[in-house]
């Protein structure tokens, strides 16, 4: 018998890629509508999200529910028998992306998204590089192939977005639902 998923527990992973706002804001969504988060933050991660928002690893960790260290690889969200809905990476760089196309599990990040994969839980990469090179798309489709999902933060702009937080805004709901989290608030195209 198939094990029942938490559906309401998530792990978030954060690396060194531009884009920490991304990160940041899935956290405050994701506590808004009662989910339960895990984080771990890559060193880059760390030292991104201060440069693009300011922001330092206490002030980062305390939007988490749990927060881990990525050298803590015996932390539980490291087992598939710790039972959680998703997993995205947000931003995810392309050394991590590598990692987890080719199961290294060299750190808890890269570790816990392994675990996802072979749990058949539903793993969302946001990948941020331009251009790719034939190595990142190599990845990207090794992931893919293992049942993850590449996810690029690529703004929509047909619903005329005014800001940036905006556009962030619109990306994270659309990532929520594709985690399948509850009330996640996409806004669908409706038409011409």
């Amino acid at each position: 018998m198939a094990q029942e998923t938490h559906s309401t527990r998530l792990v978030v992973g954060i690396t060194g890629a531009t884009g920490a706002v991304y990160g940041v804001r899935l956290l405050e969504r994701a506590r808004s509508l009662g989910v339960e988060t895990h984080l771990v933050v890559t060193p880059a991660g760390v030292l991104n999200v201060h440069h693009e928002l300011g922001l330092d690893r206490t002030t980062l960790e305390a939007l988490a529910d749990h927060a881990y260290n990525p050298a803590e690889v015996g932390a539980c969200i490291a087992s598939g028998s710790f039972d959680t809905a998703a997993m995205v990476v947000a931003p995810c760089s392309m050394k991590s992306l590598a990692a987890i196309a080719h199961g290294l599990g060299d750190n808890l990040l890269t570790r816990a998204a392994d675990v996802t994969l072979k749990e058949r839980r539903r793993l969302l990469l946001m990948v941020r590089e331009t251009p790719f090179n034939l190595a990142h798309l190599r990845n990207m489709t090794a992931v893919t192939e293992m049942g993850g999902v590449i996810f690029p933060p690529l703004p929509a702009f047909y619903h005329r977005p005014q800001t940036v937080h905006d556009l962030v805004d619109d990306t994270v709901e659309r990532v929520l639902s594709l985690l399948g989290v509850q009330h996640a608030q996409p806004r669908a195209w409706t038409g011409l």
